[in-house]
């Protein structure tokens, strides 16, 4: 593990182009190279083709800019603060104004920086006008699809997007803890929230079985790569269960068909439950012809309101 993460941490991405910058700041490529014209807050180095190349520190610093620029400061005044005074007006701003159209780029800021201290800040201050719900669907949501992008264009590292999704992870488990001393209200459905075997992308999956936890329900959360045959020492138990999974990259396109069979088929065996699926791979079902206790949805909203 320890291997693992050194190798990572060292294929950090250390130089940016400036589609890179834009695609992080969400500043216009033109608009970064007036400000680095006309203000000379960059100073890009040029490959031998000629092409701009920016570093780490000037990826940090658009983001603080950016932020400050979102926040209603004129690059005009930002470029004559002093740069090492900066993140201390960026952490400043954050703490008084972490408000939902500015916490995405201090998230990205704080994965930028590896800065836990940077993420806590914001998410608190989120949470002081905002419920846990809000927060998620409406800052954590767009931020992981961004995340998706950003690493599938190969502008952040897998170090930073493992680091800010462990940090959401965390926030999602400490408020479904909160909720798991009440008791069960609601006794016609038990969900069993798992991942199918070899798929570990849980994230969606904890969030809603916080949304389970949330109105009631007894939730039975099973976690990663969790082998078909397993689920049959949970139906012995149980009646009315909710198997719920998110299939992201397993099964493949090739395999999903024959894993519903696979579930039907113990279902035949045992004293029946239904299974509800969601996430890419589901666009391989054939839905027309799943059975009618297996249901597949587009979306974490479209569960919850199933729920």
């Amino acid at each position: 593990m320890f291997n693992y993460f050194y190798q990572t941490m060292n294929n950090v991405k250390k130089l940016f182009s400036i589609r890179d910058l834009e695609n992080l700041s969400g500043i216009k490529a033109h608009t970064i190279r007036i400000w680095e014209k006309r203000y000379n807050l960059f100073s890009p180095e040029r490959t031998s083709t000629n092409i701009r190349t920016y570093s780490l520190s000037s990826l940090q610093k658009l983001l603080n800019i950016t932020l400050l620029y979102n926040n209603g400061y004129k690059i005009s005044k930002i470029a004559k603060i002093p740069e090492k005074n900066i993140p201390i007006l960026v952490k400043e701003t954050v703490a008084k104004n972490s408000v939902k159209n500015h916490a995405i780029n201090a998230f990205k800021l704080a994965m930028i920086n590896f800065d836990q201290s940077m993420f806590m800040t914001t998410f608190n201050g989120l949470l002081k006008d905002n419920s846990f719900r809000d927060i998620f669907k409406n800052v954590f949501l767009p931020l992981l699809n961004e995340l998706g992008l950003l690493w599938q264009t190969d502008t952040i590292s897998l170090a930073h997007e493992h680091f800010v999704t462990a940090l959401i992870k965390q926030k999602i488990i400490s408020h479904t803890e909160k909720l798991q001393s009440r008791d069960v209200i609601k006794h016609d459905k038990v969900f069993v929230p798992f991942l199918p075997d070899n798929e570990i992308h849980d994230i969606g999956l904890l969030y809603l079985n916080y949304e389970i936890v949330l109105r009631g329900y007894k939730s039975i959360y099973l976690g990663q790569t969790v082998p078909v045959e397993t689920l049959r020492d949970v139906i012995k138990y149980f009646d009315n269960l909710y198997f719920l999974s998110y299939f992201t990259v397993a099964p493949s396109k090739d395999k999903i068909q024959e894993y519903i069979t696979k579930f039907s088929e113990m279902i035949k065996e045992e004293n029946g439950a239904n299974l509800w699926v969601l996430g890419y791979q589901t666009k391989h079902l054939e839905k027309a012809n799943l059975p009618i206790f297996v249901k597949s949805f587009s979306s974490i909203e479209q569960v919850i309101d199933s729920l």
